[in-house]
């Protein structure tokens, strides 16, 4: 099950319907099954002092996962993320907001897999496996 919900925004605009079945495509690729994911949308503002509340980080970022077990079969997390960062990120990599959007969304996957991305080594295999998923996207979505 994935579910898409808001925090204090309203959601963008996507097809959900096909988030979710990219999102069930890739997550396959890497022979996980997915059993619960919600992403939560919200402002920077609401994240940054859920960062600074729940995590004890003062600084802003585009999300936040919160796995939901330890079964390594089936994938199951809580995303929180920031549309009002996405959109800075990307004006600033030069990126549409839909193809950071895509990166994020697949990022928090990557984490539950168990990814990480603290050291410039795991940042850039962060991205290759984020690229790798992207690349599995339906032009539609």
């Amino acid at each position: 099950m994935i579910k898409f919900q808001t925090i204090d925004i309203e959601k963008p605009e996507f097809n959900e319907r096909m988030a979710k079945e990219w999102i069930q495509k890739f997550v396959a690729e890497y022979g996980r099954k997915i059993g619960e994911l919600y992403y939560m949308f919200c402002s920077d503002e609401c994240l940054y002092d859920f960062n600074v509340k729940r995590m004890n980080h003062d600084f802003y970022t585009d999300i936040i996962t919160f796995p939901l077990n330890d079964c390594a079969e089936y994938l199951s997390g809580e995303f929180y993320i920031s549309i009002d960062r996405i959109r800075d990120n990307a004006e600033q990599m030069g990126k549409s907001f839909r193809d950071e959007f895509h990166r994020v969304l697949a990022h928090g996957v990557l984490h539950l897999i168990g990814y990480k991305d603290k050291t410039d080594e795991d940042a850039a295999m962060m991205r290759k496996q984020e690229d790798f998923c992207l690349e599995m996207r339906p032009n539609e979505l």
